[in-house]
């Protein structure tokens, strides 16, 4: 399967299948798939941007790790266990939970709380360097 997401039209600039860690999120079906050493480990639905804003397709290495952030563009919004991966882009937990499953966010990736926690725990123990964000149309 994570050969797979190195394959077709987006840009990669990094090799998802070298990945100790990978969230692949689709944007057409709004979920994320967690893999961990090759392995599905999480399913879940997602809220990526809603119209009018944009969350980026390719791939990146986790930049940087945020357990209790609070957005600095929207309105101080919390954005707990965040794992920032294209500049202000992040994949964090949301408690609008109700949305998930359909475009919601201003463009990051939101989850479930419980399940942005297994992403970021993963990506702490692993590193940022064996962390990686794929996201597909």
């Amino acid at each position: 399967m994570l050969a797979a997401l190195s394959t077709g039209v987006l840009p990669m600039a990094v090799a998802p299948e070298d990945a100790a860690v990978v969230a692949a999120v689709t944007l057409a079906t709004q979920t994320m798939t967690l893999f961990h050493n090759g392995e599905a480990i999480g399913h879940w639905p997602v809220s990526t941007a809603r119209t009018g804003k944009i969350t980026p397709t390719g791939a990146w290495r986790a930049q940087w790790l945020s357990r209790h952030h609070r957005s600095s563009l929207y309105d101080n919004a919390p954005m707990p266990y965040a794992v920032f991966f294209n500049g202000d882009y992040a994949v964090h937990g949301t408690d609008a939970v109700y949305r998930l499953g359909q475009p919601a966010s201003a463009g990051c990736v939101r989850l479930d709380t419980q399940h942005a926690r297994v992403f970021f725990e993963l990506a702490l123990r692993e590193g940022l360097q064996n962390t990686v964000v794929v996201i597909r149309p």
